[in-house]
């Protein structure tokens, strides 16, 4: 590290350090990476919502800032973790052919004695000459039946280690399909859901519709009650979706404020249907400020619906519903617009 680096990087620890002890923050390396982040712009999503908090001087409590930590940092533990999983396999199928491939020469060696002893059975001249040779061959192949058992052993020991770390990383695997705050399926797993759905509707002649959902006047909510009564707010949003789609769907949170919904097997007519039915069980939710009690009010969502048509790709075909979307926030919010006609269906409309 040049000398600039490290000046710099002494700086930026020293102004974390500081701002930790100003606001009374535990000094520990997790929650020392989150305000080294911050001081340093690392993360400009991390820095804003931090820099929202100490600026508004909002209690920055553990169990915040351990939803900070997974919120943002979430996919470095993932690597570390996936990486971690990856060395202790490789090490552990490495130690399992250093000893297979002792047990074969244990194998040659066994055999090169058999054809020893069976040249020299012909030429015992006497009992104890004999007696001898029987007693060497019972020697070697005890010595054969015990590291052969020592091997079973070894064997099977590894191969609960390997289904063990299989597993570890397997649940490492559904983590990174999954959005730490909101709990349902992120980014990542919704990119590779479509994909697979619009592949499938191709060969089966199936429909297929997409829903592209977004919280009215987000920005506004966040700023009005802080980040923490924001990430509340996602969450509603995403337990209200998980209880209305089922079965094959999927529903996922495609970035900040907005959400997306694949619905397989589904018709436009059908998708919309539901796109309503989860517009009106969101606006039903009472919004509830945990600390206090009181109730903020409650919230809405626009909806765009589109349904795969054959020149459609992947690209095209989100887009086609997010343009849906658009126009359902151009139509006053709290409304569902579909392609079939750019129509709108709303019984309530937001201002």
């Amino acid at each position: 590290m040049s000398s600039n680096a490290h000046d710099r990087a002494l700086g930026l620890a020293k102004t974390a350090l500081s701002l930790m002890h100003e606001r009374h923050v535990s000094p520990t390396p997790e929650n020392f990476q989150l305000f080294y982040a911050y001081a340093a712009g690392e993360n400009p999503i991390a820095s804003k919502v931090l820099g929202d908090l100490i600026a508004g001087r909002q209690p920055l409590s553990p169990q915040l800032l351990s939803e900070m930590r997974e919120r943002f940092f979430a996919s470095e533990r993932l690597d570390r973790t996936v990486q971690t999983i990856s060395t202790e396999i490789t090490e552990t199928v490495a130690g399992v052919l250093t000893r297979i491939e002792a047990a074969g020469r244990d194998a040659v060696a066994y055999g090169a004695t058999l054809s020893e002893a069976s040249g020299q059975i012909g030429d015992a001249t006497s009992i104890d000459g004999l007696q001898k040779l029987i007693g060497g061959l019972v020697k070697a192949t005890q010595t054969m039946e015990t590291r052969a058992k020592d091997l079973e052993q070894e064997l099977q020991r590894s191969s609960r280690e390997v289904n063990d770390l299989r597993t570890k990383l397997d649940d490492v695997r559904k983590e990174s399909l999954t959005d730490p705050l909101t709990g349902i399926s992120n980014r990542k797993a919704f990119d590779v859901d479509l994909k697979d759905a619009i592949q499938q509707a191709r060969i089966s002649g199936e429909p297929l519709s997409l829903l592209m959902c977004d919280i009215d006047h987000f920005k506004a909510f966040n700023d009005t009650w802080g980040h923490t009564t924001g990430d509340q707010v996602l969450r509603l949003v995403a337990g209200c979706l998980s209880e209305n789609v089922k079965g094959r769907d999927t529903a996922a949170r495609y970035g900040g404020e907005e959400f997306a919904v694949v619905l397989r097997n589904t018709q436009l007519v059908d998708a919309v249907s539901l796109a309503n039915q989860i517009r009106l069980y969101v606006q039903c939710k009472k919004l509830v400020k945990k600390s206090t009690g009181d109730i903020l009010g409650s919230i809405s969502i626009s909806i765009g619906a589109a349904q795969l048509v054959p020149e459609d790709t992947q690209v095209v075909f989100i887009q086609r519903a997010d343009n849906c979307l658009y126009a359902a926030k151009n139509a006053g919010r709290n409304c569902v617009v579909s392609d079939a006609a750019t129509t709108v269906d709303s019984d309530v409309v937001a201002a």
